[in-house]
C-alpha cells in the first residue's frame, strides 16, 4: 500500500506534474554588437577598394627592351616613340607637325622591316586618300556627313612568306596618327601609335607561324571623326575590339594629355594583352574566311558576354547561353518566392509587399538626399563641380547623404514592417510577450535581408529582357546572397523560431558580388567625374546641377543597390546612431573643404576645358563684318573667375548666342576690343548662289568657296531642303542625292583635309514641297538655309594675349567640332535666294550677262551705289562702267569677276542669238539676243571690287 508522504514546514512544496508538450526553439536575443557592423562597414570599403586598386591600379612591372627581348613588348621602347611624337606638339589634320609624325613613323617601320625574322615579310605603304565621304545615321554621327581629302596614311603588312593565302584574311590593327589642335596627345593617341610600332616589331619576329596576315594602319583623321570605329562598323562591316587603357578621363583633349602624366605600366599592359590577342587570333583555323564580318544574328543571341576576374580569367560566353542561365535563375527564384508565400500564406503576402516598401523608401530617400546636395552645390561653390581635381569628394558630397537616405528610408519600412508584424504574432498567445517582441525584430530583419534580393531580381529580369551584357552584374548580386540565405538561414520546419541573420552569410553572401562589381561602379564614377570637364556640348544650354544630378543619381542608386543587404544588419544593434554621425560629419567636412575653397576644383593637371576663338562673324552683314573674341567653356560653371584674371574687356552672360554651327554657345564671353588685326577679308568664305530654278521641284545650285580654310563645317536646313548632292572643284560627287538624317533639323558636313584639299564645292540642294518661302512671298526671313563656318590655325594678337594670361587651371579643349583659334562664319538665308531668284515665278530665268545687259548692268550698280552723282557725272560714271565691261579690266591673279541676270520671258523660243559660244568679249557671252524678256534682277560676284562702293573715307577698293 502506498504512503502518503507527511508534510513538513522545513520542505518547500512539490511543483505541479503538467503534460508534456512541444515547444519551440526560443530565439536567441535580438542584439548585434555596434562594434561588429562597424567593422562590417569598414571590410566592405577596404574590400571594394582593395579590388579597385588591384583590377585597375595594379600595372604590370615596365620592361626595357633586353628585358622583353626580340619577340616580347617593351614599355621603355614604346614610351621612346611617345616621347618623340609628343615633342611634335600638337599635330591636327593639315598642320607641318602631322607631316614630321608621319615622317617619323615611316622611319619607325621601314627599320622593323630591315629587322623582321627571315621568313616574314614585312610590306610597307605610305598612301593618300583623296577626297570622298562618310555619311553615317547613327551614334554621335548621327545627322553628319565627314568629308575628307589629302589624307596620309601608313599600311604594314606582316605575313609569313611561305604561307601565301595568309594575305587573303588579315587581322587590323588600327589607331591615329593625328591630335586634336589643343594638345600633344600623348595618351590620345601617341600612346597607341607606340603601342602598335612596338607591337609590329614584336610581330615581325613571330609571324612566320601565322596562318594569317596582321595589317598595322597608322591613320589621320580619327580627331576629325574619319577613322573612329564606328566608321569601320557601320561603312566597311567589321567586327572588332577597343584596345585602350584610360585613367584620367579629365585631361582628355586637354594640355594636360602629356607625357609626363602617363602611368608607367600602362603601355606594358596594354601591349601584352594586345601581343598575346594577335598571337593566338593569327595563328587560329577558324578566323572566318571573309574580309568583312558575318551577318550578325537578327536576334542578337550571337553576341559575346566577356569580363574578368580580377584579371586573372577571362569569362565570355555566347548572349543564348546567358539568356538560358539567366532565365533559369528567374525561374527558380519565382519558384522559391511561390513556395515561400504558398506556405507563409496571407501574412508572408504582406510582408513581403512591406519589405519591397522598405526597399522603395530606401531609394526615394537616398536619391532624394543625394539630388539635393547636387541642387545646392551650384549655388555655394565657386565651381559647380568642385570636386573633378579631387574625385575624393565625391565620397562625402553625395555618398554620405545617399548612405544616410537609405538608413533613413529603410529604418522608416522597418518601422512598418515591424508594427504589421507584432500584430501578427500578437496571435500567438504561446509565446510570452517578450519572446513576441524579439520574435517581431528578427523575423523584420530577416524581411529587409530576402527584399535586397527582389530588386536584383527585378533588374536581371530587365537586362535579360533587353540583351544587356551586363547584367552578369545582377546575377552575382543576386545569387550568392540568396544561397548563403538558404544555406545558413532558410528553414521549413515550423518549430524553429527567427534567430538573427549570422555574419557568415553577409561574408559568404557579398564576396563574389564584391569580387565582381566593386572595381567597376568605382571607375565608371571615375568615368564620369572626367566626362563632367567636357560635359556642355553647348555651352550654357544645360543647367549647372545637371552633371551633379547625373553623379548624384549613379552614387545613389550604387548605394542602395549593394548596401541593402548590410544595412537589414544595422536596425537591431546600436550602431545606427553612430554611423549616422559619423557620415554626417563626412558630409560637413567635405563641404567645408569645398565652401572654403582649401581644396581646388580645378588644378595644373586637371584643368578646365575652355575654347577662346577670334570670330568674324558675317551673318548680319557681308559689307561691315562683325569681329570679336569669344571665350567660352564646356565645364559646368560661370567664366567669372577665369576674365577677372584675363581682363582684356570681356563681358560674360546669356543674353548673346553665338551659332558655330556643329554647336551653339548659350552662355560665355566675349570682347570686341582690339580685334580688328589679325584676319583679312580675303578669307571670309563666300556662298555664290549660282541658280535657282522651278520645274517639277525647286533646284538651287551654290558654289561654296572656302578661301584658304581646310576645315569647315556647313549646315542644311532639312526643313527647307529634302536632299542635296555635293560635288568637288573637279565636279566629283562626294555625296550623292538619298535619304538623309539629321538632328534637330539640320544636317551637317564637316570637311577636314590636308594642305592640297580643294577650296571649292558645288552643293545642290532639292527643296521640300512644304517649304516656308510660298508663292505668296510670305517667308521666315530669320532661318538660315545654309550655316558655315571654316576654321583657320592661326592665333590672332588678340588671342594670342587672351592666351598668355589664360589661368594655369585652364587649357584648350579640342574635338572634331570644336573652331579653331580663328573662325569665320558666314550663312545664306532662305529669303536672299528668294530675293535673289524668285523662282515662284517659272517666267524668270537665271542665266550669265550677255552684251544687250552690259548698259543695265552699269546702270543698276552705279544708281544702287552712287545715288548721290548728278548729271553729267552719273552719265560718265555710267559710260565707264560700259567701257570697262566690254573692254574688259586686267583682272589679278586669283581673282573673278561673275555677273548674273534674272531676265523675263515666257519661251527661249521668242529669242534670236547671234554669235556663238566660243566667243568672248570681256569675259562676258560672246551670244547677243534680241528678245522680248528684259532684266528683272542683277548679282555680281566681283573680287576685283570695282563695282561695289568704297569703305572709308580714302575710297578704298573692299
Amino acid at each position: 500500500m502506498r504512503r502518503r508522504p507527511q508534510a513538513s514546514s522545513s520542505s518547500p512544496p512539490q511543483p505541479t506534474q503538467t503534460p508534456s508538450v512541444t515547444t519551440p526553439c526560443l530565439p536567441q536575443r535580438p542584439h548585434r554588437s555596434p562594434f561588429v557592423c562597424l567593422t562590417l562597414f569598414a571590410v566592405l570599403i577596404y574590400s571594394s577598394y582593395g579590388v579597385y586598386h588591384y583590377q585597375f591600379e595594379s600595372l604590370p612591372v615596365p620592361l626595357t627592351a633586353d628585358q622583353a627581348g626580340k619577340r616580347g613588348f617593351s614599355e621603355f621602347s614604346a614610351r621612346k616613340h611617345v616621347r618623340a611624337l609628343t615633342e611634335l606638339g600638337p599635330h591636327p589634320v593639315g598642320s607641318d607637325a602631322i607631316s614630321l609624325a608621319l615622317q617619323y613613323v615611316l622611319a619607325e617601320v621601314e627599320e622593323i622591316k630591315k629587322t623582321a625574322h627571315w621568313e616574314v615579310e614585312v610590306e610597307v605603304e605610305e598612301f593618300v586618300a583623296k577626297t570622298g565621304a562618310n555619311q553615317m545615321v547613327s551614334g554621335l554621327f548621327k545627322g553628319k556627313t565627314l568629308v575628307y581629302s589629302d589624307l596620309s596614311h601608313i599600311v604594314v603588312r606582316v605575313s609569313p612568306k611561305y604561307a601565301a593565302d595568309s594575305v587573303d584574311n588579315a587581322v587590323l590593327v588600327s589607331s591615329h596618327i593625328d591630335t586634336v589642335f589643343s594638345t600633344g596627345g600623348a595618351g590620345d593617341c601617341s600612346s597607341c601609335v607606340s603601342v602598335m610600332l612596338e607591337l609590329a616589331r614584336g610581330v615581325s619576329q613571330w609571324a612566320h607561324g601565322f596562318k594569317h596576315a596582321v595589317i598595322f594602319l597608322f591613320n589621320t583623321g580619327e580627331e576629325e571623326g574619319l577613322s573612329d570605329f564606328q566608321v569601320y562598323k557601320e561603312l566597311a562591316g567589321l567586327s572588332g575590339l577597343d584596345f585602350a587603357y584610360t585613367d584620367n578621363g579629365a585631361v582628355y583633349h586637354t594640355k594636360n594629355d602629356k607625357f609626363e602624366l602617363l602611368q608607367l605600366g600602362s603601355l606594358q599592359h596594354l601591349g601584352e594583352n594586345m601581343l598575346a590577342f594577335l598571337l593566338r587570333v593569327a595563328a587560329s583555323s577558324y578566323l572566318p574566311k571573309a574580309n568583312v564580318m558575318q551577318e550578325e544574328d537578327k536576334t542578337g543571341l550571337s553576341a559575346a558576354v566577356y569580363f574578368d576576374i580580377l584579371g586573372w580569367y577571362m569569362i565570355v560566353y555566347r548572349q543564348r547561353f546567358a539568356r538560358m542561365l539567366y532565365n533559369s535563375v528567374i525561374a527558380q527564384s519565382l519558384l522559391i518566392w511561390t513556395t515561400s508565400l504558398l506556405m507563409g500564406g496571407y501574412p508572408a503576402a504582406v510582408s513581403l509587399v512591406l519589405s519591397c516598401l522598405s526597399v522603395i523608401l530606401m531609394w526615394t530617400f537616398a536619391l532624394s538626399f543625394s539630388v539635393i546636395v547636387a541642387f545646392i552645390i551650384p549655388l555655394i561653390s565657386s565651381s559647380p563641380v568642385p570636386y573633378i581635381a579631387n574625385p575624393w569628394l565625391v565620397v562625402g558630397l553625395f555618398a554620405a547623404p545617399a548612405l544616410l537616405g537609405a538608413i533613413t528610408g529603410q529604418y522608416l519600412g522597418y518601422l512598418v514592417l515591424h508594427k504589421y508584424l507584432a500584430n501578427a504574432y500578437s496571435k500567438k498567445k504561446q509565446l510570452s510577450p517578450a519572446i513576441r517582441t524579439d520574435l517581431v525584430k528578427l523575423e523584420a530583419e530577416r524581411w529587409l535581408y530576402k527584399a535586397g534580393s527582389i530588386q536584383w531580381l527585378i533588374l536581371l529580369s530587365l537586362g535579360t529582357y533587353y540583351r544587356i551584357g551586363s547584367s552578369y552584374l545582377a546575377l552575382a548580386w543576386l545569387v550568392p546572397p540568396a544561397f548563403a540565405y538558404g544555406f545558413l538561414e532558410a528553414t521549413l520546419s515550423p518549430v524553429r523560431l527567427p534567430k538573427p541573420l549570422k555574419l557568415a552569410t553577409l561574408l559568404i553572401g557579398l564576396a563574389i558580388p564584391v569580387i565582381l562589381s566593386a572595381g567597376v561602379f568605382i571607375r565608371l564614377a571615375g568615368t564620369i567625374i572626367g566626362g563632367l570637364v567636357r560635359f556642355d556640348r553647348n555651352p550654357g544650354g544645360t543647367p549647372d546641377w545637371l552633371g551633379n544630378v547625373i553623379l548624384a543619381v549613379f552614387v545613389a542608386a550604387v548605394m542602395c543597390l549593394t548596401l541593402v543587404y548590410l544595412l537589414s544588419y544595422i536596425h537591431l544593434s546600436g550602431a545606427k546612431r553612430l554611423i549616422i554621425l559619423s557620415t554626417c560629419a563626412m558630409f560637413g567636412l567635405s563641404l567645408a573643404l569645398v565652401l572654403s575653397g582649401t581644396v581646388p576644383a580645378f588644378t595644373n593637371d586637371t584643368s578646365r576645358a575652355v575654347n577662346v576663338v577670334h570670330v568674324v562673324d558675317t551673318t548680319r552683314s557681308i559689307e561691315d563684318p562683325r569681329s570679336y573674341v569669344s571665350l567660352f567653356s564646356s565645364t559646368p560653371g560661370k567664366l567669372t573667375k577665369e576674365v577677372k584674371q584675363i581682363k582684356e574687356g570681356f563681358r560674360c552672360g546669356r543674353d548673346q548666342v553665338f551659332d558655330f554651327v556643329t554647336f551653339t554657345v548659350k552662355y560665355g564671353c566675349w570682347t570686341e576690343d582690339d580685334s580688328d588685326s589679325g584676319w583679312s577679308e580675303a578669307d571670309i568664305p563666300v556662298m555664290h548662289v549660282q541658280s535657282d530654278t522651278q520645274g517639277i521641284e525647286r533646284t538651287t545650285e551654290v558654289l561654296i568657296d572656302t578661301k584658304g580654310s581646310i576645315r569647315w563645317a556647313l549646315a542644311i536646313n532639312t526643313n527647307e531642303i529634302r536632299d542635296f548632292a555635293f560635288t568637288d572643284a573637279g565636279n566629283s560627287e562626294l555625296v550623292s542625292v538619298g535619304d538623309k538624317s539629321n538632328v534637330d533639323g539640320w544636317h551637317i558636313i564637316q570637311f577636314a583635309g590636308g594642305n592640297n584639299s580643294p577650296r571649292t564645292f558645288g552643293l545642290t540642294l532639292f527643296w521640300t514641297k512644304s517649304s516656308t518661302l510660298k508663292a505668296d512671298g510670305k517667308r521666315d526671313k530669320q532661318a538660315p538655309l545654309l550655316k558655315l563656318r571654316t576654321d583657320m590655325d592661326i592665333v590672332t594678337p588678340k588671342v594670342e594675349r587672351v592666351l598668355s594670361k589664360l589661368p594655369t587651371w585652364c587649357s584648350l579643349f579640342g574635338k572634331s567640332t570644336s573652331p579653331y583659334t580663328l573662325a569665320f562664319l558666314r550663312v545664306c538665308r532662305a529669303s536672299q535666294v528668294a530675293d535673289l531668284f524668285p523662282a515662284v515665278s517659272p517666267e524668270i530665268v537665271v542665266r550669265e550677262a550677255r552684251l544687250e545687259d552690259c548698259w543695265e548692268v552699269a546702270e543698276t550698280h552705279c544708281s544702287s551705289f552712287f545715288p548721290e552723282y548728278a548729271f553729267p557725272l552719273d552719265f560718265v560714271l555710267r559710260v565707264d562702267r560700259l567701257v570697262g565691261m566690254l573692254a574688259g579690266f586686267s583682272l589679278p591673279s586669283g581673282c573673278k569677276r561673275t555677273c548674273l541676270v534674272a531676265v523675263i520671258g515666257n519661251s527661249d523660243n521668242e529669242t534670236f542669238l547671234f554669235g556663238s559660244e566660243d566667243f568672248k568679249i570681256a569675259g562676258l557671252d560672246g551670244k547677243i539676243s534680241l528678245s522680248k524678256r528684259y532684266v528683272a534682277g542683277i548679282l555680281t560676284v566681283d573680287t576685283v571690287a570695282d563695282f561695289l562702293p568704297r569703305k572709308g573715307p580714302l575710297r578704298q577698293r573692299r
